[in-house]
C-alpha cells in the first residue's frame, strides 16, 4: 500500500429508502427479548423519579439521601425504600422528562424497607402494580430506576431466587424482610426504591439492595406489603404485634411428621425476658407448630400473623415440647421501634 493511500474498505450498501429505512429495518429485526425490554422500559420509566431527600443544617439545606421512587396512585403518592428517606421529612423528585416536584414523607417502615412519599405538585399517572406471588424462577424482570445523573436507568435479567430474606434490626427488635425477590438484573447506584417490573410492565417489586456482584434484591408487591403500604398511607407507620421470641425453622423427625401432619416447625432459640412469649410459658427448645390455628414453618409465616389485629388479643400457639403437644396462649403487645 502506497504511503498516504487510504486502505481499501467497502461500506455496506444503503438499503432502499435511505438512512431512516435502515433504522426501521434494524428495529424490525430486534429479537423478542429486546423488544420486550424496550417496551417495558418505555412503559415504566415515565412513572419512576429520582428523589433527593434533604435536611436543613447550619449552612442551609444539605443532601442526605437519594434514590428512586415509583408513582403508584393518581394523586402523586410514590413508593421508595425506607433507607432512602432515612427519616428525613422532605425533598424533591425529578422525572425522566425533566419535570420535578417537592415531596414530603408520608411514612416509612424500616422493618420492610418500604416508605411512601407524596408529590406536592402534579406527577405522572401511576404505574400498574402487579403481584409477586405469581413470579417464577427464571422469569424475565426489568429493573427501572432514575438515580440522579443516570435518568432512566434500565437493566434486565431473570428471577434467580424467591422466598429470600434480609435480616434487619430496628432498635432491639430483630426481623427479616420476607419473601424478597432475588434477581441478576444489575442495580446501579441510586436504583434503590426503583421499580422491578415483569414482562407486561407491572411493578412486582421495589428494588432495595445490591446483594453481591451481579445480584439484586427487591421487596415484593404482595398481600403482606400491600397491608404495609395501606398502613403507611393511613397512619404513616405500621403497627405490629410483638411476641418476643427468636426462632429458626427445622424439619420434623419422622414420628413428629406422622403425629402432626407437618414436615417443618419453628424451633424457639430464645425467649426474651418479660415478653408476651415468656408470659405464655414458651421456652427455648420448644417447637412451634401452629399459630392462630395455622401451620408455621418459617419466621415469615409467623410474622404474617403479627399485624395490628393481633395486638392485645389472645394468640393461640401449638407447641411440641419433649414429645408432648401443648396449647399455649400469648397476648402480643405492640412493637415499638425507633422513629
Amino acid at each position: 500500500m502506497t504511503m498516504g493511500t487510504a486502505p481499501e474498505f467497502e461500506w455496506p450498501d444503503e438499503p432502499a429508502g435511505g438512512e431512516d429505512s435502515q433504522f426501521r429495518q434494524g428495529s424490525e429485526e430486534l429479537d423478542a427479548y429486546s423488544q420486550t425490554v424496550i417496551r417495558v422500559a418505555a412503559t415504566v420509566t415515565p412513572h419512576v423519579a429520582a428523589i433527593e431527600m434533604t435536611s436543613r443544617g447550619r449552612h442551609g439545606r444539605s443532601r442526605v439521601g437519594s434514590g428512586s421512587a415509583v408513582v403508584f396512585t393518581a394523586d402523586g403518592y410514590m413508593l421508595t425504600n425506607a433507607h432512602v428517606v432515612s427519616g428525613i421529612q422532605a425533598g424533591r423528585a425529578v422525572f425522566a422528562d425533566g419535570k420535578q416536584t417537592d415531596v414530603e414523607l408520608v411514612g416509612a417502615d424500616p422493618l420492610s424497607d418500604l416508605a411512601v412519599v407524596r408529590g406536592l405538585r402534579a406527577t405522572p399517572p401511576p404505574a400498574s402494580l402487579g403481584n409477586a406471588e405469581g413470579l417464577h424462577v427464571g422469569q424475565l424482570v426489568i429493573a427501572v430506576g432514575n438515580p440522579l445523573g443516570l435518568a432512566g436507568s434500565v437493566t434486565a435479567g431473570v428471577v434467580s431466587g424467591l422466598g429470600r430474606s434480609i435480616p434487619v434490626r430496628a432498635g432491639e427488635h430483630r426481623r427479616v424482610i420476607e419473601d424478597v425477590i432475588q434477581t441478576d438484573a444489575a442495580l446501579n447506584p441510586g436504583n434503590s426504591g426503583g421499580a422491578l417490573a415483569d414482562s407486561r410492565g407491572r411493578i412486582v417489586g421495589i428494588n432495595t439492595a445490591v446483594a453481591g456482584l451481579g445480584l439484586g434484591l427487591a421487596v415484593p408487591i404482595n398481600r403482606t406489603t400491600q397491608r404495609i403500604i395501606a398502613a403507611l398511607l393511613k397512619d404513616g407507620r405500621v403497627r405490629r404485634a410483638y411476641l418476643g421470641l427468636v426462632s429458626t425453622p427445622i424439619p420434623l423427625d419422622a414420628s413428629a411428621v406422622v403425629r402432626t401432619g407437618q414436615r417443618e416447625g419453628l424451633r424457639v432459640v430464645e425467649v426474651l425476658p418479660g415478653s408476651p412469649a415468656a408470659a405464655a410459658g414458651l421456652e427455648p427448645g420448644d417447637l412451634v407448630l401452629r399459630a392462630m390455628g395455622r401451620p408455621v414453618s418459617s419466621a415469615e409465616s409467623l410474622q404474617k400473623l403479627l399485624f395490628t389485629e393481633a395486638i392485645g388479643e389472645p394468640f393461640p400457639l401449638t407447641v411440641l415440647r419433649e414429645g408432648k403437644t401443648l396449647q399455649l396462649v400469648a397476648v402480643p403487645s405492640e412493637m415499638v421501634t425507633p422513629g
